[in-house]
């Protein structure tokens, strides 16, 4: 009777359960449900052996790994450089603030392969910055630190935005009180900061490896796409779409979409526990 009761008394904030969860249902079926349908149709007409030969081919493994190691070194480089900007953002007032937090959300806004074209120029042995790498041997474009600079350059937003309001809500009092008391800075971060940034920090920077995960349209422009060496999964989707080979191209996709769901369910449950720890400290 209680839960019945709660039902009853709580006033919705949205005007008509009915219509609102209606077209929430609806927008996802459309967005999200159909596509994901249409997915496992292809794949559904594959014999498993056909599906584990198409997900198994030795490139294919190996863009497995190349995106996945970029992925990684992405996202650890992220996270450092995005809660070193977040930080900055947060705690410092300087001329240019404003323009520096717009363009944190660059990413979002730019077409990743302009992203990925400027990015080749710029980093190209010829360019202005690959230049200097490349007199000392060090080759950026068409090379793996190549894919690990795109995906930062368009995964680091994530972290920023996740950390940002965390920064904003904990204040400098903390830092002031912490100080008064004999506390390093060192040891003021480590100790007052750092605990109450880890969950956005864990949030932000799973999402930006997973956005890594599936990135294409920067890697490819920068990559150079050598067979076995830097060649990433996206890409090998999209060569099987060119091949009108859509039962492989879908196996592939069907990969990537089951570890990038896997990620997130694996987050979800990362936070839920962590928000039950710091309520139990």
């Amino acid at each position: 009777m209680a839960t019945r009761s709660f039902f009853f008394t709580q006033r919705p904030t949205l005007p008509g359960f009915a219509p609102t969860f209606g077209f929430s249902v609806l927008y996802l079926s459309l967005v999200m449900l159909l596509p994901l349908s249409a997915l496992f149709l292809y794949t559904s007409d594959m014999t498993w052996a056909q599906y584990w030969r198409a997900v198994s081919d030795p490139r294919v493994l190996s863009s497995y790994w190349t995106t996945i190691e970029g992925a990684i070194y992405s996202t650890i480089a992220a996270t450092a450089i995005g809660l070193l900007f977040a930080w900055i953002l947060t705690r410092y007032d300087f001329p240019g603030r404003r323009l520096l937090d717009a363009i944190m959300d660059l990413p979002f806004a730019l077409p990743t392969a302009v992203a990925g074209l400027t990015l080749s120029v710029l980093l190209a042995p010829g360019g202005w910055v690959g230049q200097w790498f490349d007199a000392v041997g060090i080759r950026i474009s068409y090379a793996f630190p190549g894919i690990v600079i795109a995906m930062t350059f368009t995964s680091l937003p994530f972290v920023v935005r996740a950390v940002q309001p965390v920064l904003n809500d904990l204040g400098p009092e903390y830092e002031e009180a912490a100080s008064t008391l004999g506390a390093t800075r060192f040891q003021t971060f480590l100790r007052v900061i750092l605990p109450t940034l880890v969950p956005a920090l864990i949030a932000g920077s799973s999402q930006s490896f997973i956005r890594s995960l599936g990135e294409f349209g920067a890697v490819i422009m920068i990559a150079g796409n050598i067979p076995f060496q830097t060649e990433v999964t996206s890409l090998m989707i999209f060569m099987r779409l060119s091949e009108y080979d859509y039962p492989a191209a879908a196996a592939i996709a069907s990969v990537v979409l089951a570890v990038s769901l896997l990620l997130l369910f694996i987050l979800q449950l990362v936070q839920a526990r962590f928000a039950v720890w710091q309520g139990r400290g």
